[in-house]
């Protein structure tokens, strides 16, 4: 068959790729993103202004309510608490609808945000590797007065919060 070598010859040049998001994830030191989504229950979110003062946490995970998503936003719900006395405040975000978001907030009582991107444009302003279905990496960062403080391009979803505090806490 002269198709798959044909594909492979692109993606040996880099012009095809199983990743929609090329751009490098922000480096610690750059500024927040200035970009708009909605969240689980569809109302407009201006993360520019949401990160602009306080910590918070953007945290990116592939699919809501599957097994390794589910137990990255069980972690930071369980340790919720310990999150808010570390002053962070906690953005989820997926290329979920706002429907899904909402069904996965509900069904496991998420007390934090879930941002819908289902255009990818909150994963593209990150530069956060996405699958060509739209899937986000598992990655997050920590967000201090406008700038990125710390990020974890390999999130572990067992321990999302107990990272992001002792990095607030290193800040």
């Amino acid at each position: 068959m002269k198709i798959l070598p044909y594909f492979l010859s692109l993606a040996a040049l880099g012009l095809f790729s199983p990743v929609l998001s090329l751009a490098a994830p922000l480096e610690v030191g750059a500024d927040a993103p200035t970009v708009k989504t909605v969240d689980q229950k569809g109302n407009s979110v201006d993360l520019g202004k949401e990160l602009s003062e306080g910590i918070s946490l953007v945290y990116f995970y592939p699919k809501a309510d599957t097994p390794g998503c589910t137990k990255q936003a069980c972690n930071l719900r369980d340790a919720f608490e310990d999150v808010k006395k570390a002053g962070i405040k906690v953005f989820g975000v997926s290329a979920d609808t706002p429907e899904a978001q909402l069904a996965f907030a509900e069904k496991f009582e998420l007390p934090f945000t879930l941002l819908a991107d289902k255009a990818g444009e909150v994963i593209a302003a990150f530069g956060v590797p996405a699958s060509d279905r739209g899937f986000a990496s598992r990655q997050s960062f920590l967000i201090k007065d406008g700038k990125v403080i710390w990020r974890d391009l390999k999130a572990n979803p067992t321990t999302q919060a107990q990272d992001a505090i002792a990095a607030a806490k290193a800040e």
